[in-house]
């Protein structure tokens, strides 16, 4: 599929900085690559914009398109881990209850949910999904369990919910598509009760996989995957909008191609 980035370059999300060095080993076709040279940030510098990641670059036909090329790119040490990965899922139960225990029951909301109803009954499903097509499928399934979702970019279609509306928030693989993390933070820091928390699971820019398989690493994704963070980047961006962070795979986090963490709102001021 072609794909034409915009020319203009953004600022690092991070810290606001236009002091950012290209890192051309990273660039794929028009995509460019950038490190903050203050904070040390890995962003995508030039990603299209919203209205396009709704239809000609959705997500659903970006991930398609990359798989095959992902499959053949895939290290003997991302093998490896991955055989890891799963062998710890088979421990510790299926891959969805790993978040949704992390959950408190009630409603939640999922940003990024795709055409998917991740919950169980003890969740009112509500959703965020700017792909047109994968949103409707997921506002029909969401209504007949009492909850609906909005077509929208997270950014903006979190404001949307009343404050205080929900026990839970979930963010899997949602975090590392949006260009303002930032204000999608904070506004489920608004949207969340007291005691509520953000499963957040994003690609880990620091695993050794990533650092040995070099642009060949399947966490690159373009133009969707517009943040690269890693453990120490997550967290400054989850505790600069008041949570408190927690990494739950802490205990294989160097070798994980994935972060999967917490953001807790605190119970008071």
């Amino acid at each position: 599929m072609e794909m034409t980035a915009v020319a203009t370059y953004r600022p690092c999300p991070s810290c606001g900085t236009e002091q950012v060095s290209d890192l051309p080993k990273f660039n794929r076709d028009a995509w460019r690559i950038g490190m903050c040279n203050l904070c040390d940030f890995v962003f995508l510098r030039n990603p299209v914009e919203y209205t396009a990641l709704e239809d000609e670059f959705a997500w659903e036909k970006t991930y398609a398109s990359a798989g095959e090329s992902h499959t053949k790119a895939r290290s003997y040490l991302s093998a490896f881990a991955q055989k890891v990965r799963l062998l710890s899922y088979r421990m510790r139960g299926r891959h969805a209850q790993l978040y949704l225990k992390h959950l408190k029951a009630g409603p939640v909301i999922d940003i990024g949910c795709g055409d998917l109803v991740r919950f169980d009954e003890r969740f009112v499903p509500f959703g965020i999904e700017l792909s047109t097509a994968l949103q409707s499928a997921a506002d029909t399934a969401m209504r007949e369990l009492g909850g609906f979702c909005i077509h929208g970019a997270g950014a903006d279609a979190i404001w949307e919910f009343e404050a205080g509306a929900v026990e839970s928030v979930l963010m899997h693989s949602y975090l590392e598509h949006e260009v303002a993390y930032a204000r999608v933070l904070d506004g489920c820091f608004r949207v969340l009760r007291p005691g509520g928390q953000i499963f957040i699971r994003v690609p880990n820019f620091s695993s050794l996989n990533r650092r040995i398989a070099g642009a060949k690493w399947p966490g690159f994704r373009y133009p969707d995957h517009v943040n690269y963070f890693t453990p120490a980047s997550l967290q400054k961006a989850v505790e600069s909008a008041g949570f408190k962070f927690k990494i739950v795979n802490r205990h294989k986090i160097w070798l994980d191609d994935n972060i999967q963490a917490l953001a807790i709102k605190p119970t008071h001021n």
